[in-house]
């Protein structure tokens, strides 16, 4: 697997960006830690996903690249799909809930998708692609049940290794398991004895549930700022969960607040709530991690500031 985390790093780099790794002597000080964050908040467009998109597309015979991809998402990966086609000259189609918010709707358009709009109900989106796909032979890429998209995601931690060395610990955010499970492959068949750990919002904790259990809870109505980890964990995510994650630890809103602030006010870092809950399980010391080195994968920036821009805006009027 090593020399596949290493195959997809190669097929993929000309396309992603080599992100940046950055250190904390404050942090270093508080969990009296060695700790590496790598920043896919900086990965275009702010996030870890077009690891996996591009790395999908590229694997599809041409027959279905001439044909196009679908998928449905309401954030982040439609998004990096959208950029992902684009950037390998293959259509995409993106089914997008009604209630969408406007920004992230015109980001994907933006990007060079095609939307196509479905209802909000559970089902709805899957419905909508499948007829789609029944229609126009479109190939489904899924963020978390895709092991190309997977592999994609675990270049992220490969190239984390690669700059900083062996680690002890590598935290990563749980959502649908796409990152996480992908962490896990490159982590372990770089260096087996690397912990990794899951950090889940605990409104959100159907991957802790299934992780303990050996089954997949679905999701239901989460209720937590870290809208991009609201999603079920996928079957082939959740196999290599089983099977090469150590841990899933979770953590509470305020938590996930608290580690956003620091990376804003100590790091000069916009991370979206999402892609701090990996520091958050660091910072509830749930781990003894005590004279060890940690990976941190901060994992996307998406986060809208006209609210906080008018605010300032009101007060200088």
């Amino acid at each position: 697997m090593t020399k596949t985390i290493e195959e997809t790093h190669n097929r993929i780099k000309h396309i992603v960006s080599k992100t940046p790794v950055m250190t904390s002597s404050t942090l270093n000080n508080e969990v009296k830690a060695e700790c590496f964050l790598k920043l896919d908040n900086f990965q275009t467009p702010w996030s870890f996903k077009l690891r996996g998109a591009f790395n999908a597309i590229s694997r599809l015979p041409q027959e279905q690249k001439n044909k196009g991809v679908t998928t449905h998402s309401s954030g982040n990966f439609a998004q990096a799909l959208s950029l992902a086609a684009t950037r390998a000259n293959v259509k995409a189609v993106v089914v997008m809930p009604e209630n969408t918010p406007e920004i992230k709707v015109a980001a994907t358009r933006g990007y060079g998708a095609e939307i196509v709009f479905c209802g909000t109900k559970p089902g709805d989106r899957e419905q909508a692609c499948q007829i789609l796909i029944d229609k126009y032979g479109y190939t489904l890429i899924q963020s978390n049940n895709d092991i190309d998209v997977i592999l994609g995601q675990g270049t992220a931690t490969y190239e984390l290794i690669k700059e900083v060395g062996e680690l002890d610990y590598v935290f990563a955010p749980c959502g649908g398991g796409g990152l996480l499970s992908g962490t896990a492959l490159a982590a372990k068949e770089l260096y087996p004895n690397t912990k990794v750990i899951g950090v889940e919002p605990k409104n959100a904790d159907d991957a802790y549930r299934s992780f303990r259990d050996g089954k997949i809870y679905p999701i239901i109505n989460p209720n937590t700022i870290a809208d991009g980890l609201r999603t079920s964990l996928g079957p082939v995510s959740f196999k290599v969960i089983r099977e090469k994650v150590d841990d899933i630890i979770l953590v509470s809103e305020a938590e996930i607040v608290d580690a956003m602030e620091f990376l804003w006010s100590r790091m000069k870092l916009v991370v979206e709530p999402s892609g701090a809950v990996s520091l958050a399980g660091l910072l509830t010391g749930k781990k003894d991690v005590e004279s060890k080195k940690i990976g941190i994968i901060i994992s996307g920036g998406n986060i809208d500031l006209v609210e906080f821009f008018n605010r300032i805006r009101e007060k200088i009027e």
